[in-house]
């Protein structure tokens, strides 16, 4: 199950009219990234819960075919939370072990290895870990020398941290979980679900995914450096283009691009432009005369006006930004 209910308010005010799974990395949303990543390791059904701007999300990836999968939409009019959601569909898991995955995540954490060790344990439920070098910004999960989870820190701050291994919202359970999920109420993995479970001396326990890559694209920070990790090759997504030049894209001879950058179909580039990389132009931005691009990324339908100068800014689809703009570390979009 991908868990695609949220809002996503982090992001606004990109996520005003795309709602979060649709959120673009390396041109293409991050649900179809998922839904290709899932059906890698032999997934082939799929639920994603759906609330705000549901019709959009169902408009872009369909009944899932175009994804090798089928894909099963659970409609929440009102929020449900993670754990909540997955209740709301227990019978589409039939009694077997699953997998659930935030929306926000970029990763190639291996989930035949996560599976294993689920099952190897006879787990009831098991998080993926990544180690990072800073984790304040991340539920950290404290384990012992055979996973078992026996403690959790939410953001700590720096160097009061007992654990460098984060949780990267990668799950695997065991059809049991859902007697410790109540039904048809908000409730929480992160706040509820798994607090209790350690409490109570389960069998809870953390797969250390080290050396996998693992973002979480729901802060604009993370947005970024998860975009340009693809751009760069850090992190690589089958079927998406990373670093490189559609054929369809029309660049002035006195344009001028350096570092990684990606830039799809249907881009016009006009001359004295300049682009420094690492940087995304989705399909169909328009970059008019003199542009200066730092670290940009711009969303589909983009158009940059005359002698705009933009560093570490991501620019919405189809938004417009004005003749002789500069913008530094900011989100721009339609609202």
């Amino acid at each position: 199950m991908i868990l695609a209910g949220g809002l996503s308010t982090r992001l606004y005010p990109l996520t005003r009219h795309v709602p979060k799974p649709l959120v673009p990395v390396a041109g293409v949303p991050n649900a179809a990234h998922l839904l290709r990543y899932l059906n890698a390791y032999g997934f082939d059904e799929i639920a994603i819960n759906v609330h705000y701007l549901a019709d959009a999300i169902v408009a872009a990836l369909g009944d899932g075919s175009a994804f090798g999968v089928r894909l099963r939409y659970s409609y929440e009019p009102e929020l449900l939370g993670s754990a909540g959601g997955v209740k709301k569909v227990e019978r589409f898991f039939d009694g077997d072990t699953f997998v659930v995955i935030g929306c926000d995540e970029v990763t190639d954490l291996r989930l035949d290895r996560l599976l294993e060790f689920h099952h190897e344990r006879k787990a009831l439920a098991t998080i993926g870990l990544v180690e990072c070098a800073e984790v304040d910004q991340y539920g950290v999960v404290v384990v012992d020398e055979r996973g078992k989870i026996v403690g959790f820190q939410e953001k700590p701050e720096k160097g009061t941290e007992r654990s460098k291994l984060a949780n990267t919202g990668v799950y695997a359970f065991s059809p049991a979980i859902f007697e410790h999920i109540p039904a048809g109420e908000f409730y929480d993995f992160g706040k509820q679900v798994f607090p209790a479970l350690q409490t109570a001396g389960e069998r809870f326990y953390g797969f250390d995914a080290r050396g996998a890559y693992w973002a979480d694209i729901g802060t604009p920070a993370e947005y970024r450096r998860a975009s340009y990790d693809v751009v760069r090759g850090i992190v690589k997504i089958p079927q998406t283009l990373g670093c490189g030049i559609d054929s369809s894209a029309q660049i002035a001879s006195g344009a001028r691009i350096q570092g990684e950058t990606r830039i799809g179909a249907g881009v016009r580039i006009a001359d004295g432009v300049s682009i420094v990389g690492p940087a995304v132009l989705d399909d169909d931005v328009q970059v008019e005369a003199g542009a200066r691009l730092e670290r940009a990324i711009c969303w589909r339908g983009a158009r940059i006006g005359a002698r705009a100068v933009l560093r570490d800014t991501v620019v919405g689809s189809e938004y417009v930004v004005e003749n002789d703009s500069v913008l530094n570390e900011t989100l721009v979009a339609r609202v």
